[in-house]
């Protein structure tokens, strides 16, 4: 592949040509969002490009939906880890607030 067929990367290149008239009619501040979608399908171009598939546009769609779940995944843990920040931050104004209440009680 390569010389006399197309790769996939080829093919997405195609894709995102095809839609280039999509992408200009999107307001700008939607634009760079569309061109991430395509990032994420090529960062699983390899992967596309093994499984051949009749419709190349198929595994781009796979492609960018990995990619955000593997975002979701992220702002998930992040989410995760500030809530238990708040919590711990909460518990220690808790002690503070009793502490205070006490020194002031005497």
């Amino acid at each position: 592949m390569g010389r006399t067929n197309p790769t996939y990367r080829d093919a997405l290149r195609a894709i995102e040509e095809r839609w280039a008239d999509f992408r200009r009619a999107l307001r700008r501040r939607d634009q760079p969002r569309f061109d991430q979608l395509f990032e994420y399908a090529r960062e699983h171009a390899d992967a596309s490009g093994l499984l051949n598939h009749q419709n190349p546009l198929l595994p781009a769609l796979f492609s960018i939906d990995l990619e955000q779940e593997e975002r979701l995944d992220d702002h998930e843990a992040r989410l995760d880890e500030l809530e238990a920040a708040l919590e711990t931050a909460g518990d220690q104004r808790e002690l503070i607030d009793t502490d205070r209440m006490e020194s002031d009680q005497r």
